[in-house]
């Protein structure tokens, strides 16, 4: 049997219709949701997470939208996910930044304990925190073979989207 992991990443309201959501976001909702619905391992999600002190942040300075504020609808995944995510049990990652060290180390910890066969990443934004993610999960895991599915995920633009597929690409990334 496979030991294979789904990581979806930040499929919360406030990027897909809130603050920060686009049309490309919206389109993938119901299939990553089939994805995590259907995948035969196991699968854990992140969620951004910001308080109310975003807006004094260095992200919040530089990206003066507030979104993704612990507690409120937009920090709250949509409503396919979160039924995937309770019907399956999953964990969540919260994460204050783009990339989760939680999660990496959680994932180092699980190959120590059997050795992960494959992790594939889906969600938004593909040009922030998937390939954050990707990379930072790619630097502790460096021979477990990581993937990303483009046609689940979703950038800030189209274009941020294909160049961040091809910045994972250029770094052993698996493009689905």
């Amino acid at each position: 049997m496979s030991n294979s992991y789904l990581v979806v990443i930040d499929m919360q309201n406030d990027f897909i219709d809130g603050a920060l959501g686009t049309p490309e976001a919206q389109a993938i909702v119901e299939a990553v949701a089939q994805r995590a619905s259907s995948f035969s391992g196991t699968v854990v999600f992140t969620k951004d997470t910001h308080g109310s002190d975003y807006a004094t942040t260095q992200e919040g300075r530089n990206l003066p939208i507030p979104h993704c504020i612990a507690g409120t609808t937009g920090w709250e995944l949509a409503p396919a996910l979160e039924t995937v995510r309770t019907h399956r049990s999953a964990p969540v990652f919260e994460k204050p930044s783009f990339g989760s060290l939680d999660l990496a180390r959680w994932l180092v910890a699980q190959n120590d304990a059997e050795p992960i066969d494959s992790i594939e990443l889906c969600g938004l934004c593909t040009d922030i925190c998937v390939v954050s993610n990707a990379l930072t999960i790619k630097a502790h895991l460096p021979e477990v073979p990581l993937s990303v599915n483009p046609a689940l995920s979703a950038g800030v633009t189209p274009a941020a989207h294909d160049a961040a597929i091809t910045t994972m690409a250029s770094c052993q990334v698996q493009i689905l």
